[in-house]
Parts: structure tokens; C-alpha cells; sequence
């Protein structure tokens, strides 16, 4: 397959690389340094699942003129949205599917309102990936990952792209009601990087405590109500899930949205708990402990847009 990967950042570049790895025809689409050295020495992962691997595919930062793929995985940050959508354009064909394997809610509406509804699916990753420097993707955590369609049911194409992944050794499941997943996955992080980043500590300590761990079901448990009044597939045991999720994290772990707040760099929060609030307020739907943790975070994240 011809597969691009629009964001070669710790999901992409790491899923990317044992697509690539298998020897489907990758694009890596990167910036700067890190794309640079992609393109003179390959791009290396250093996996705690399929150790140290480089694999030496084309690295490009503009696709103007580029073929037409036939899957591109979509692994920007969501703020970074808006302008990868651009990118990717001319790879766009009447055939190809855009993966979003991104955190979040709402990033399959803004391709699909670009691209239109049978172009996109969706998925999560579950892992703690990062540029180590430029040209090597670091991977530790559970690196797995869950997809399927916008709608409920499986399809053959799911079912050909559950084939290339596990063909390329990933740690894949192919879900009949994925945004039932995704709403998992959403409300749990939701929740969990808020409290995290706002609270200052890793997830060992913050589960342990009893009322800390209660504002975190409590943000968790507002999510699904919003999930639920926007009509989503909320599936019977997310609450159970994402406190299993809570638990089983690494205890020293950190969430993503934290080590971007204390990077300094642009950060999730209103991709995260903003869209939340947003979903909440148009519904009607009271979501009080994510308006606290957002009420927070919000100064701290403007101090940083201001730096």
C-alpha cells in the first residue's frame, strides 16, 4: 500500500515505522531537523515491544505534486489540525482513507467536513511515544491501537486494513462500535490529563488518593453524559474501562497534555476539556468538574501562548 503519515511524532512515527518495516510504501511527512535526518539516515524507533529497527522511506514536508495514497494515518496534535488538513490535500484520492488515530473527539468532523464522511475512519493509540531527538521515535507504554468506521458495523475495507496492520506487527483490534471506544478513550483522558497537569503529580499518585481519584471518575463520568446527549454509542462498561485505564497506567507516567504545559510548547487543553465545556454548555449538560479543572489550566495555557 501506499501510506503516508501526516505527523511523525511518537503515534506516527512509530505505527509508521512497522508499516514500513513490513514494506508497504510509507511517506513520512515531518519538519526541521527531525525531517532532515529522516532523510539522510532513515527514521529509528526504539520500541520496549519490537526493539531497535530503522527503516529508510521518504521523508517530505510538502506534498504538492505527490501521488495519490491510499491510506493516510493522521497523527497531529489537534491543535495542528486546521493546517495538516491543508497538507495533506493532494494525496487525496477518490479511494483513500484518512485514519485519525488522534486524541480527542472532534477531529474525525473536521476531516470529514473537509474530505467527506466515507474518506474517514477513526481509531485511538495507546501508548507513550515522543521524538527522542530528531530521526528517532522513542515508544514505551502498551503500544496498541483500536479502529474502525465512523458508523457502527464492519466493513472489508476495515477488514483489509485490520490485515496490513497485523501484517505489519501491530498490536491492533478491529472494533464494530468504535465511537463507543473513542468516547471511552476521550473521557478517560479527558479527565485524567486535566487532573494530572492541575494537580502536579504522575498517575501513582494521584489514583491513590481518595478524593483526587474521585474528581477524576467525576470528570470522567460528565464526558460520558455529554457523549451521551450528543447521541454517541456510549458503551455500558467506559466508566469501569476508564478507571481500569487510570489504574494500569504506568505509575511514574506523566499524561501527554502535562509534559507539553511544562515544555513550554502549545498544549490540548481545548481540544481536551474545552471541547467538553463546549459540547456541555450546547447540550445542557452540567459538567462542573471539567469547568474547574479547565478554569485552572486556561491561565497557565495563556501564559504560555504569550511567551
Amino acid at each position: 500500500m501506499k501510506i503516508a503519515i501526516m505527523g511523525t511524532g511518537g503515534v506516527g512515527g512509530y505505527f509508521g515505522g512497522l508499516l514500513a518495516k513490513a514494506g508497504n510504501d510509507v511517506t513520512f511527512i515531518a519538519r526541521g531537523e527531525h525531517l532532515r535526518s529522516i532523510q539522510d539516515h532513515g527514521l529509528r524507533i526504539i520500541s520496549s515491544n519490537d526493539g531497535d529497527f530503522t527503516v529508510h522511506s521518504k521523508g517530505i514536508d510538502s506534498c504538492t505534486g505527490y501521488e495519490i495514497q491510499d491510506l493516510i494515518l493522521f497523527t497531529v496534535k489537534m491543535y495542528h489540525n486546521k493546517s495538516a488538513i491543508e497538507t495533506i490535500k493532494p494525496l487525496v484520492g477518490n479511494n483513500t482513507v484518512i485514519l485519525t488515530l488522534q486524541n480527542g473527539i472532534t477531529n474525525a468532523d473536521q476531516l470529514v467536513e473537509e474530505f467527506g464522511e466515507a474518506r474517514v475512519m477513526i481509531g485511538s493509540a495507546y501508548l507513550e511515544g515522543r521524538i527522542q531527538e530528531p530521526g528517532v521515535i522513542s515508544q514505551g507504554g502498551p503500544g496498541t491501537a483500536a479502529f474502525g468506521e465512523l458508523t457502527l458495523g464492519i466493513t472489508e475495507r476495515t477488514k483489509t486494513l485490520f490485515t496490513v496492520f497485523t501484517n505489519a506487527d501491530w498490536r491492533v483490534t478491529l472494533e464494530e462500535n468504535m465511537q463507543g471506544m473513542l468516547w471511552k478513550k476521550f473521557a478517560y483522558l479527558a479527565g485524567s490529563a486535566a487532573v494530572c497537569t492541575a494537580s502536579g503529580s504522575n498517575y501513582g499518585e494521584m489514583r491513590i488518593i481518595p478524593s483526587t481519584r474521585e474528581i477524576i471518575r467525576c470528570a470522567i463520568q460528565e464526558v460520558l453524559e455529554v457523549g451521551r446527549a450528543r447521541g454517541a454509542a456510549i458503551m455500558d462498561d467506559s466508566l469501569e474501562w476508564a478507571m481500569n485505564a487510570l489504574d494500569n497506567f504506568p505509575a511514574t507516567g506523566l499524561s501527554s497534555m502535562t509534559k507539553d504545559f511544562h515544555s513550554g510548547g502549545p498544549v490540548e487543553l481545548e481540544g481536551l476539556t474545552g471541547a467538553v465545556l463546549e459540547m456541555g454548555h450546547e447540550l445542557d449538560v452540567p459538567v462542573p468538574v471539567n469547568e474547574t479543572l479547565y478554569g485552572i489550566l486556561k491561565p497557565w495555557e495563556v501564559r504560555l501562548n504569550t511567551l
